[in-house]
């Protein structure tokens, strides 16, 4: 492997304003701005507008828009219940 051809590698604090979250991950993302993380030490950080703290899918807070069902809109649609398997 050639040296100088892989990106730059580092820690990085990646924040979700909305929900109030922060997480320091290792990244190749670049950022003017930094932050004082917990241990004192100052990271780059990258501001996001979503995470696993505040997206619908992982706090619970998904709607079901498909309140009738796939079968029952497929019954109705096609006209009931098929032939089933034979016997």
């Amino acid at each position: 492997m050639q040296q100088d051809q892989q990106p730059d590698y580092h820690p990085v604090v990646f924040r979700d304003r909305a929900a109030g979250y922060a997480f320091l991950t290792r990244s190749t993302a670049q950022s003017a701005e930094t932050v004082e993380w917990d241990d004192g030490e100052t990271y780059p950080v990258i501001d996001v507008e979503i995470s696993s703290e505040s997206h619908p899918f992982y706090t619970g807070r998904a709607r079901t828009v498909d309140a009738e069902g796939r079968i029952a809109r497929f019954e109705r649609r096609y006209g009931g219940t098929g032939p089933g398997p034979s016997s």
